[in-house]
């Protein structure tokens, strides 16, 4: 079979929720992929930041394979050998005193609003059912109806109502905004993503999140992080908040939890919030295996051994000081943090940032458009300055051949 076969199969079997980049790919190893044909690329997406140590990284793969053939699913209803190392290990790595495991980022997220009401009614006093949840114009928090009852983007929840209520938006970066909002009384929680990350790596300004964070704590309202794109070293730090000293709350991570072997997420809390939920009241039969639990404690001694945010964040400026000398009409801007960063795309001959996209493939770079305009440039956080360059001059080329 060629590409074009097993793309076709995808289209003939499968539900048509992805338009993906025209690329099929069977092998992939630290910064690069490679196709069926035997193409090799770089990997500029990084499944949306979930393969931060690379693909198929040696420690992590390990670590599976060795508890896969041991013990893969016990369920909660008993206890197993894996999940008390694994909850010891998280909370001591980050700092909080508990942690609730979950499969999938929207998973993590749902954990997170849950906890965030039920706090409000337990320990706020906000009367029942009344409980309101801040959040932000063009965020991303994942795909389930409750999560897209906050959305402002039409792709997202248009056609899939009736909607939950109990959310409050307001823009982005926007502290006046903010404050208006938290005079309500019945505000349990402000719900962020350091860096919006699917509205196109949009960088807020610095001391954005200190000041929401104080204001939170001024009103009594928890400060909740999604991190699930920006964590786990992507942005130069440890976590994105970490560059304004800021703790959350509730803190929401996923993706490179697991390396991008498997879905791994969680939800971290102290115990005055994440005590408010009893036996019974939340769960997973998935969350916290065995097998999870190995894998993320090996996923993040890769991001500690190998300094991986420390890469991020020089590498990261490297990459950016390049892209921005490009001298091209077509590109109107160039943002980010550490490995996460955009370009946007001003359309020009009829040619769009899907257009770039598809001639970065030619070129052996992967990347994919988001809202049309704007390109996301996430490698693996285990790029060296060679490779990184090397990126940069194919995605330089690229631009200029348009």
């Amino acid at each position: 079979m060629n590409s074009q076969d097993y793309m076709n199969r995808e289209s003939e079997y499968g539900a048509h929720n992805y338009h993906p980049l025209p690329v099929v790919l069977e092998k992939g190893e630290g910064v690069y992929v490679w196709d069926v044909e035997g193409k090799k690329y770089f990997d500029f997406l990084s499944a949306y930041s979930a393969v931060n140590q690379g693909h198929c990284h040696p420690k992590i793969i390990a670590a599976m394979t060795e508890q896969a053939q041991k013990l893969t699913l016990t369920s909660r209803a008993f206890y197993n050998d894996v999940l008390g190392e694994f909850e010891e290990y998280v909370t001591k790595y980050f700092g909080y005193d508990k942690v609730l495991p979950m499969n999938t980022g929207a998973e993590a997220d749902e954990t997170a609003l849950k906890l965030a009401r039920k706090w409000a009614y337990e320990k706020k006093g906000v009367p029942e059912n009344e409980a309101k949840i801040i959040v932000c114009e063009n965020n991303f928090h994942g795909r389930t109806i409750t999560i897209i009852s906050m959305s402002t983007d039409p792709d997202a929840y248009k056609g899939f109502g009736p909607y939950t209520p109990g959310f409050i938006t307001v823009p982005y970066n926007n502290i006046d905004a903010l404050k208006k909002e938290l005079k309500d009384p019945n505000i349990a929680a402000f719900l962020v993503e350091p860096i919006q990350g699917e509205a196109g790596v949009y960088v807020p300004d610095d001391g954005y999140l200190k000041k929401a964070y104080d204001l939170c704590k001024e009103k009594n309202v928890l400060f909740i992080a999604d991190e699930v794109q920006t964590g786990i070293a992507r942005t130069g730090k440890l976590l994105a908040c970490d560059h304004e000293n800021v703790r959350p709350d509730i803190l929401i991570l996923g993706k490179a939890l697991s390396g991008g072997v498997m879905p791994v997420s969680a939800v971290l809390a102290d115990d005055d919030i994440m005590l408010v939920i009893k036996p019974g009241e939340h769960g997973s039969t998935f969350g916290g295996n065995p097998v999870a639990g190995k894998v993320a404690i090996a996923a993040l001694e890769v991001i500690k051994e190998e300094k991986l945010a420390e890469n991020a964040e020089r590498l990261g400026k490297i990459f950016r000081e390049e892209l921005r000398k490009i001298d091209s009409e077509m590109v109107e801007l160039v943002r980010g943090k550490g490995l996460l960063n955009a370009m946007i795309i001003k359309p020009r001959n009829g040619k769009e940032a899907w257009d770039v996209c598809l001639k970065l493939r030619d070129n052996g770079l992967l990347a994919k458009p988001t809202h049309g305009h704007i390109i996301r440039f996430a490698p693996p956080l285990v790029i060296n300055e060679d490779q990184i360059r090397e990126a940069a001059n194919i995605i330089k080329e690229t631009i200029l051949s348009f």
